[in-house]
């Protein structure tokens, strides 16, 4: 019995690029190309006409552009997740990317089998950052923390501590499951609860808090 592959939307207003990132993921027989679009609107309508599983994101284009789409497809289309693929490192566009709620953010020379493993770990709910990019996005929940009351690790529980080293190793819910002998509903429920706890939103922005309180290691080139 074989699962079915993974459905991928490219995004991105450069024709070249798109046809590139199409030949590398037809290399992998698990993932396909379901569609393309050129901009953030097109994108929205190809997400609402194919329902992705994953949408490969390019920040700057015309129009509409990658962050907004973002935003409108995290909101509505909570089962598609998306990947932030950008040539951009500094603050300013990776911050925006953070607070769009993509999936996972990757640059674009980044190498063909992180891109593909990205995509994977996405469609099974995980999450993956650029260790390119991973001093901007501690920068950026360091500044949030200058902002809000201190939440310390003595105020979170042996089992929160493990769903947040797990979560940083790209564990997805199944599999944190499986590791603390949970029914999967419960993780879920626990892993919200968590969020709500450190006042974050995902689980990005768990792994970036884990992190920056030297809870987890720093990303090298491992997945997030």
């Amino acid at each position: 019995m074989t699962s079915r592959p993974i459905r991928v939307l490219i995004v991105d207003d450069h024709d070249l690029f798109r046809e590139g990132l199409r030949q590398l993921i037809e290399t992998d027989d698990a993932i396909e190309v379901v569609g393309e679009a050129a901009d953030g609107q097109q994108a929205i309508e190809r997400v609402r006409a194919l329902n992705p599983d994953v949408v490969l994101m390019d920040i700057s284009m015309p129009g509409l552009d990658g962050i907004r789409a973002t935003e409108y497809i995290v909101r509505h289309h909570p089962n598609t997740h998306v990947i932030m693929l950008t040539m951009y490192q500094d603050d300013e566009y990776v911050i925006h990317a953070i607070r769009a709620g993509a999936k996972s953010y990757l640059v674009k020379s980044s190498k063909p089998e992180e891109l593909l493993r990205a995509i994977r770990v996405a469609a099974e709910g995980g999450a993956s950052i650029d260790p390119a990019l991973a001093p901007v996005l501690m920068r950026e929940y360091q500044r949030l923390l200058t902002k809000a009351p201190s939440r310390t690790q003595q105020q979170l529980s042996e089992r929160e501590l493990t769903m947040l080293r797990l979560l940083a190793q790209g564990y997805n819910n199944k599999q944190i499951a499986d590791q603390l002998q949970l029914a999967e509903s419960t993780v879920k429920n626990n892993l919200s609860a968590l969020f709500q706890k450190l006042g974050v939103r995902d689980r990005t922005q768990a792994v970036i808090y884990a992190i920056s309180h030297g809870l987890v290691p720093r990303p090298t080139d491992q997945r997030v």
